[in-house]
């Protein structure tokens, strides 16, 4: 087989994901899971975890930069224009529908490959939903409507940071940018004594970071410019797992893709660590009204995850290895979304939650 067939492209995606599915299952790490630790219990610890997976992944991504052999401005993240209202909208849905179903879509996967079949069908619901806002009937919406709002960035200026610093100063800023956000981003969890503790977390957090780095190289490297034309890409789980639906269902050659193979590793990967530490159980909806609200929570990701161009991995680590501007955005959206969701699922509804956190501002009686 010719290296360069997009088949290659998935093979490694399937490697890759199979690598972060294994590390992330046995260490229980969660993106919701992390957010809702630091927003409601205030440990930061699995956060510190995934900024150390994204100063990994800005410190290869932007060194693969400087090499030339990533184009940054040649990926989807990093255009011409940014869609901010797009990206905001859809990171608060897809925040709150992640706190519907308890994890995003890459914990999703995750969870299915250690049997849980709530996720099976939230995957099934999600792909439709976000193919649906992708190439189908959402998508006029998406494109005349949402993405129409967006800031035109000078001409020849690309859509991420050291672009435009660069441009500002007149100098080529990306090393110093990358030495310092990497190490910034890395330090907390080497300076964290408990985390240095926790072997699992720690290799997952450095799988994940890697495994970007990973799916850059294998994108630009197993790809044929002329006869494959396709941007660079890396770990990320909303479109592809669209595209890797409509593969199953209608075109089995679309399956021939990173993406593509990057979603079907990570259950795989998932599915060996639990065999292997014999915690693979088969696991259902445990009454209607939870179904309703992951079906819902699908939903939410499907529609929010494309109109934010990405996923907690595809924007918080993928994006955020480029320094792309959607990146903070997305990021900050998501976070909203989250607690907004968190609220719900704890005080039932938002107002409980707004009369809540006014009560205990302005509550000074047991305050000296």
């Amino acid at each position: 087989m010719d290296v360069s067939s997009p088949w290659w492209t998935a093979l490694a995606g399937l490697a890759v994901g199979g690598v972060v599915g294994f590390a992330v299952f046995r260490a229980r790490l969660c993106t919701f899971g992390a957010l809702e630790d630091a927003m409601v219990g205030h440990d930061w610890r699995r956060m510190k975890v995934f900024a150390l997976a994204l100063g990994l992944a800005v410190l290869g991504t932007q060194a693969l930069a400087m090499a030339g052999i990533l184009a940054p401005d040649r990926t989807n993240y990093v255009t011409a224009a940014l869609p901010w209202l797009s990206i905001l909208t859809g990171g608060v849905l897809f925040g709150l529908g992640m706190a519907l179903v308890g994890t995003c879509a890459f914990g999703s996967l995750v969870r299915l490959g250690s049997g849980d079949l709530r996720s099976l069908v939230v995957l099934l619901v999600f792909g439709a939903v976000a193919y649906a806002t992708l190439r189908g009937i959402f998508a006029g919406i998406r494109v005349d409507g949402l993405e129409r709002i967006a800031l035109l960035l000078p001409a020849g200026t690309a859509s991420d940071l050291p672009s435009i610093m660069g441009r500002l100063t007149g100098h080529d800023v990306r090393g110093i940018l990358t030495a310092v956000a990497g190490g910034a981003l890395v330090a907390p969890a080497f300076a964290d004594r408990r985390l240095r503790r926790a072997g699992r977390l720690m290799t997952a957090g450095v799988m994940l970071g890697l495994g970007v780095v990973a799916g850059w190289l294998a994108t630009t490297w197993l790809v044929d410019e002329f006869a494959h034309p396709v941007a660079p890409q890396s770990l990320t789980f909303v479109s592809p797992v669209a595209r890797a639906l409509f593969g199953v269902l209608f075109e089995p050659t679309s399956l021939a893709e990173f993406g593509a193979g990057s979603v079907f590793g990570v259950a795989l990967g998932a599915f060996a660590a639990a065999r292997l530490a014999d915690e693979f159980r088969w696991e259902a909806f445990d009454d209607p009204r939870e179904m309703k609200r992951h079906l819902l929570g699908a939903v939410f990701m499907g529609a929010g995850g494309i109109l934010c161009g990405g996923c907690t991995i595809g924007q918080g680590l993928t994006a955020g290895s480029l320094f792309a501007l959607s990146w903070p955005l997305a990021v900050a959206g998501m976070a909203v979304g989250a607690r907004l969701g968190i609220a719900l699922l704890m005080e039932g509804s938002l107002a409980g939650f707004v009369r809540q956190s006014v009560a205990g501002r302005f509550d000074f009686r047991n305050k000296p």
